[in-house]
């Protein structure tokens, strides 16, 4: 249920349409959805302004298509499926109307809404090898109604490259940086730029790398404030707080 339908609900009672006993059992059933594989929660979008967002990794086409099913009979008009491999998303586009990111790896059922946050957000990548990390950012911070800036392989080892888009990102409202190796370039964005950076560390890089242990300690030991980090290859969750970030009230 949305603040629409919540709202609606508020109204019925003010009218007198719906007795605050009936309205207590609408809200009462709503929190979630028992489906025995999943519990779908329903009020998220209530709570959080984002409605639920399926994690495809794991589940099966069938548990996919039922949930996907339960939420568009509550009236969810756009969901994001992230982590979707491209088998699991070539069946489900049999029966269901989705469009799929192959780079991205995610899957979007509804129409992607025009931008309306504060400003943009800048998606920086460190090389080429990043740009799935960063893909899922960025679609993800679409979907959620931003625009959207790529600026890929524009890491330390050429500052150049870098240095030529810094219009960009001096303008962002908010800046995601993705680096695998040392993961240098979220510090040297972090030194540019006035407003925040979202550090996100890539399993990018050769043996001592660790899988991006490296870059995440890098990240998180930067000098640079205004900098914060999120987990390894975590793509979603820095698309998902810049948007929350770019939808702040009294933010510029």
């Amino acid at each position: 249920m949305n603040k629409t339908e919540t709202l609606d609900i508020l109204q019925k009672i003010k009218n007198g349409d719906i007795s605050p006993e009936d309205a207590l059992s609408k809200l009462c059933t709503q929190p979630f959805e028992d489906l025995g594989y999943a519990k779908l929660d329903h009020h998220r979008e209530l709570r959080k302004g984002i409605p639920e967002v399926i994690y495809g990794t794991g589940k099966s086409q069938e548990q996919i298509k039922g949930i996907v099913k339960a939420m568009l009979a509550k009236g969810q008009s756009l969901i994001l499926i992230t982590r979707l491999p491209l088998e699991t998303a070539e069946a489900i586009k049999k029966t269901l109307p989705l469009y799929y990111y192959e780079t991205a790896q995610i899957g979007i059922i509804g129409e992607i809404p025009k931008p309306n946050g504060i400003g943009k957000i800048v998606v920086a990548t460190g090389g080429t090898s990043d740009i799935p990390v960063a893909e899922e950012a960025a679609v993800t911070a679409e979907v959620l109604g931003n625009e959207v800036v790529r600026l890929y392989d524009v890491g330390v080892a050429g500052m150049h490259r870098l240095l030529s888009k810094l219009n960009d990102i001096i303008d962002a409202q908010v800046v995601i940086s993705i680096a695998g190796m040392e993961g240098a370039l979220t510090s040297v964005i972090g030194g540019l730029v006035e407003c925040p950076v979202i550090g996100v560390p890539t399993s990018v890089g050769y043996g001592s790398s660790f899988k991006g242990v490296a870059a995440l300690l890098s990240m998180l030991n930067s000098c640079a404030s205004g900098v914060s980090v999120v987990n390894i290859d975590n793509g979603f969750g820095a698309g998902y707080l810049a948007s929350i970030i770019n939808h702040q009230k009294g933010v510029k």
